[in-house]
C-alpha cells in the first residue's frame, strides 16, 4: 500500500501581517506598497523590512483594479532577429522601467492571417495600460479592428491604417545622407545592397537612395537584395565584387555591410581605395570593422523614449503628438574615400 504526502499550502502573507510586524497601520503598508502618499523614511524602511522578512508580495491584480492601472506596457514586434529591432525593444523596456512601468513582449512571428488573428486575440486577455506596435503595414491592416477597445496604441509605422500616434525614423532621409555622401566624394553612381522586399524600412531606404541618384542625374543600378544578415551581404557582395564599375555601395544595414567587406577582401578589392562602403544603423561594432564603417546613425534610445512618452501621455488621457520623427545622422569613418583618379 502506498501513501502520498502533500506539502501543506503556505498561507499568503497579508497586508495586516506586515502591519503587525512593522507596528504600523494597514493604511501605511498600503501607501508603501502602492507608492502613494507620504511616509516617513524610517517608517518606510521598517515596512519594507517587514515585507522582506515575511515574504509579502503585493496583489498586483487587486491593486490594478483599485488604481485603474496595471503599470505595464505591451510591445508587439514582428521580429527579434535584427539588431535594430532588439535595440529598439531594449530602449522601450529601459524607458518604461524608468517611469515605473513593466513591459510585456508579444512576438508576432505570423506566417498567415490566421496566425495574426491568434496573436491579436491574446491581447484581450493581457493586463496592459497601452500598446506599442512594431509591425509591418500588412499585419496592421488585417488586425486594425482586433486591438483591445479602450487601450491606447502607439505605432512605429507611418502607413498603419487608422494610427493616431506614430513614432518613426526618417529612413528615406538616412538613405539620402548616405548616397549624397558617396556622390560628394566623386563616385559616378552608388550601388545598393537592400533589405528584404517585404520590409517597410528597406523599401524606404531604397526610395531615398534611388531619388537621390535621380536628382543628381546618375545611373540607378538594380539593387541587390539581402535579408539583413551577414551571410546575405556576403552572397550579394560576391556579385558586386566581380564588377569593376562598382566603386561605391550603400548597404541597408551594418550586418550586410560586414558580409560585403568579406566578399571584397576575397576578391582582392580594398576598402576604401577600390570601393567605398556606407552602412545603416551605426551599431556598436561598426567602429571596430576594418576599416571602421561609415554608417547612418539610428538613435534607438530616442525611439524607445518617444514611444514610451507617447504611450504614457495617452494613458493619462492627454493628447500626444500625432507624428514624432527621429532624424538620422551620418557618422563618417574610414570606409569611404574620394574616387581614385
Amino acid at each position: 500500500m502506498s501513501t502520498t504526502h502533500s506539502r501543506p499550502r503556505r498561507r499568503r502573507v497579508s497586508m495586516a501581517d506586515v502591519a503587525a510586524r512593522a507596528g504600523v497601520s494597514a493604511q501605511t503598508v498600503s501607501r508603501v506598497a502602492n507608492g502613494t502618499g507620504t511616509v516617513i523614511p524610517d517608517t518606510r524602511d521598517r515596512v519594507i523590512r517587514a515585507m522582506n522578512e515575511l515574504g509579502y508580495r503585493p496583489n498586483s491584480a487587486a491593486r490594478a483594479l483599485k488604481l485603474g492601472s496595471f503599470r505595464t506596457i505591451g510591445v508587439l514586434s514582428q521580429t527579434l532577429s535584427t539588431i535594430g529591432d532588439v535595440r529598439t525593444i531594449e530602449a522601450i523596456a529601459q524607458s518604461a522601467a524608468a517611469e515605473g512601468y513593466a513591459t510585456t513582449l508579444i512576438p508576432v512571428h505570423a506566417t498567415s492571417l490566421a496566425d495574426v488573428d491568434r496573436v491579436f486575440s491574446r491581447l484581450q486577455e493581457l493586463a496592459v495600460d497601452a500598446l506599442i506596435l512594431n509591425l509591418e503595414a500588412p499585419q496592421l491592416l488585417h488586425a486594425a479592428g482586433l486591438l483591445p477597445p479602450g487601450v491606447p496604441a502607439v505605432y512605429m509605422d507611418p502607413d498603419a491604417p487608422g494610427a493616431e500616434v506614430i513614432v518613426d525614423t526618417d529612413q528615406m532621409g538616412g538613405a539620402t545622407l548616405a548616397t549624397q555622401h558617396l556622390l560628394g566624394l566623386g563616385h559616378r553612381t552608388v550601388w545598393h545592397l537592400a533589405g528584404p522586399e517585404a520590409s517597410r524600412p528597406a523599401s524606404r531606404r531604397i526610395r531615398g537612395w534611388r531619388e537621390t541618384l535621380e536628382r543628381a542625374g546618375c545611373d540607378v543600378p538594380e539593387p541587390l537584395r539581402g535579408d539583413w544578415s551577414v551571410a546575405s551581404g556576403y552572397e550579394a557582395g560576391r556579385r558586386l565584387a566581380e564588377r569593376s564599375d562598382v566603386t561605391a555601395v550603400f548597404c541597408a544595414n551594418d550586418q550586410m555591410a560586414l558580409g560585403l567587406y568579406r566578399a571584397l577582401a576575397e576578391a582582392g578589392r580594398s576598402i576604401p581605395d577600390d570601393v567605398s562602403v556606407v552602412g545603416f544603423d551605426d551599431i556598436a561594432d561598426a567602429r571596430a570593422y576594418a576599416p571602421p564603417l561609415t554608417s547612418v546613425h539610428h538613435d534607438f534610445a530616442d525611439v524607445g523614449n518617444r514611444c514610451v512618452a507617447a504611450a504614457l501621455t495617452l494613458v493619462r488621457g492627454e493628447t500626444a503628438e500625432s507624428l514624432s520623427v527621429v532624424e538620422p545622422q551620418l557618422v563618417v569613418r574610414e570606409s569611404t574615400a574620394a574616387l581614385a583618379g
